[in-house]
C-alpha cells in the first residue's frame, strides 16, 4: 500500500481519536475504554445520527451493564439497531452458530445477525436498518482464528459499500499487546478464520486492526473513527485493566484461556480433544490412547513460562463425548516469558511422536488455522519445534514492520 494512503488514513483517524499517553505511574493512572471516553463527551461523536452497534455479551461497562442497555437508556445517543457476530449478540449459540433475526427482549431494539455475511448482502442489512454510522464494541482475544476480529473487516467493508461512517471502540488485547507472533496467513488460504496475511497472534487491539485493515486489505478505506483507550499499556494483562471478564465466547471462559489460546487452538485441526466440554478448554488436551508419555515428552523441551501436567478427563461435547481420555493441562507459570504460539507448535511435535494415533482432520483444516500448508508439512517431515517456527520468520518480520505502522498505544 503506498504511504500517501497510509499517511492519510492515519491523520483521518487520529483527528478523532480521543487518546493520550498513559502517565507513567500505573497507580496514577485508570484505563478508559473506547466506549467510557466516548460515553464521558455525552456521545459527541456520534450526536445527530442513527445508530447501530456490532456487539456481543463483551459489550460491558466498568459495573458490568451492557453498553447497549446503557445507550437505550440515554436520550443523547439515537441507537436504533443491533447487530450480533458469531454465538450472538446476547451469546446464547455455541461455536459456528449464531441468533439469527429478533428483537431484543430487554430494549425491544431490532438485532440482525451479521454471522458469516459479508460484501453485499452485510451492506443491505446495514441499509435496511436505517443506521447512519456503524459502531463496532467487542472484546478480543488476540487471535487470528478469533472471528470477530473478521466481523469487524467484514462490517468495515459493508459500511463502505453501504456509504456508513464506522467508528471502532477500542477495548485491551488481553494478553496484550508486546508482540506479533507466529505464521502469518497465506491468501489462498482466506477463510473466515483468517480474511487477510496477519500474524496467528496479532498483539493489536481492534483499533489497531481496524487501522491496519482500512490501511492494508479494504479494496476501498471506508470512513473510520476510533475512540481510543487512555490508560493501557502494550505490557498489561487483563487482570491489570480492572475491567469485569466476560466470557466472548462459550469456551472462552477466563482469560488464562484466552493466553493459551493462540496456541492450543491449533488442536482444532486434529483428531485429539482440543478440551471443549470441560471446565478448561484449550487447557486441557487429550484422546483415547494417550498416556503420560506426552506431557513428559513436551516437558522435557523446557518452553519458557509453562509446565505439562499429565492429565485424564471426559469431554462432555465434543470430541470424545462421554469418554474418558489421557492428555496434558497446559501450567503457565511466566506468562511474561510464555510464548503460546511456540507451545502449541511443541505440542503438536510430541503428541505426534508419542502416539500413533495422531492424525489431522482429513479436510487440512490445521493449514486453515496456521495460514498456510507449512505448519503441516514440516511437522510431517519430522521437524523439532524449532525449525518448525523457523520456517515463518522471514513473513513474520514482514508483518511485523507493516504492523507497527499502526500501533496507538505505548
Amino acid at each position: 500500500m503506498r504511504l500517501s494512503r497510509r499517511a492519510l488514513l492515519a491523520a483521518t483517524t487520529a483527528a478523532t481519536a480521543l487518546s493520550s499517553a498513559p502517565p507513567a505511574s500505573a497507580a496514577a493512572r485508570r484505563l478508559r475504554t473506547g466506549f467510557e471516553n466516548l460515553a464521558s463527551t455525552g456521545y459527541a461523536d456520534l450526536r445527530g445520527e442513527r445508530v447501530g452497534i456490532v456487539t456481543n455479551p463483551t459489550g460491558i461497562t466498568r459495573d458490568a451493564r451492557h453498553i447497549v442497555d446503557v445507550m437505550h437508556a440515554d436520550e443523547r445517543v439515537n441507537l436504533i439497531a443491533v447487530f450480533g457476530p458469531e454465538h450472538g449478540f446476547r451469546g446464547t449459540a455455541q461455536a459456528g452458530g449464531s441468533e439469527g433475526r429478533y428483537n431484543d427482549p430487554a430494549t425491544g431494539l431490532p438485532v440482525y445477525d451479521t454471522y458469516l455475511k459479508s460484501g453485499r448482502p452485510l451492506a443491505d442489512i446495514f441499509t435496511a436498518s436505517g443506521v447512519d454510522t456503524v459502531v463496532f464494541d467487542i472484546q478480543d482475544v488476540g487471535a487470528r482464528f478469533y472471528t470477530y476480529i473478521w466481523t469487524l473487516y467484514d462490517c468495515m467493508e459493508a459500511a463502505q459499500l453501504a456509504g456508513k461512517r464506522f467508528v471502532v471502540l477500542d477495548r485491551p488485547n488481553p494478553v496484550t499487546g508486546r508482540a506479533a507472533q507466529g505464521p502469518v496467513l497465506h491468501k489462498e488460504f482466506a477463510t473466515f478464520v483468517g480474511r487477510q496475511p496477519i500474524s496467528q497472534a496479532h498483539g493489536m487491539t481492534v483499533a489497531e486492526l481496524a487501522r491496519l485493515f482500512n490501511g492494508e486489505f479494504l479494496t476501498a478505506p471506508v470512513a473510520l473513527e476510533t475512540v481510543l483507550m487512555t490508560g493501557w499499556k502494550r505490557s498489561e494483562f487483563h487482570d491489570t485493566s480492572g475491567l469485569p471478564w466476560v466470557p466472548p465466547s462459550p469456551n472462552m471462559p477466563t482469560p488464562d484461556t484466552a493466553l493459551v489460546y493462540s496456541g492450543t487452538c491449533l488442536f482444532e485441526g486434529t483428531n485429539l480433544s482440543e478440551g471443549r466440554g470441560t471446565t478448561r478448554p484449550f487447557e486441557l488436551l487429550g484422546a483415547e490412547g494417550v498416556d503420560g508419555r506426552w506431557a513428559a515428552a513436551a516437558g522435557e523441551l523446557a518452553l519458557p513460562g509453562v509446565h505439562f501436567r499429565e492429565a485424564y478427563f471426559a469431554p462432555t461435547f465434543s470430541k470424545f463425548q462421554g469418554r474418558t481420555i489421557g492428555g496434558v493441562q497446559i501450567h503457565v507459570h511466566d506468562r511474561a516469558a510464555y510464548d503460546p504460539v511456540r507451545t502449541g507448535i511443541a505440542l503438536l511435535v510430541t503428541a505426534k511422536r508419542v502416539w500413533s494415533g495422531f492424525a489431522w482432520r482429513s479436510d487440512n483444516w490445521i493449514d486453515k488455522l496456521t495460514g498456510s500448508t507449512q505448519v503441516r508439512t514440516a511437522i510431517d517431515a519430522g521437524a523439532c519445534p524449532d525449525e518448525v517456527v523457523a520456517g515463518w520468520q522471514e513473513e513474520l518480520a514482514a508483518f511485523r514492520a507493516t504492523r507497527r505502522e499502526y500501533l496507538l498505544y505505548r
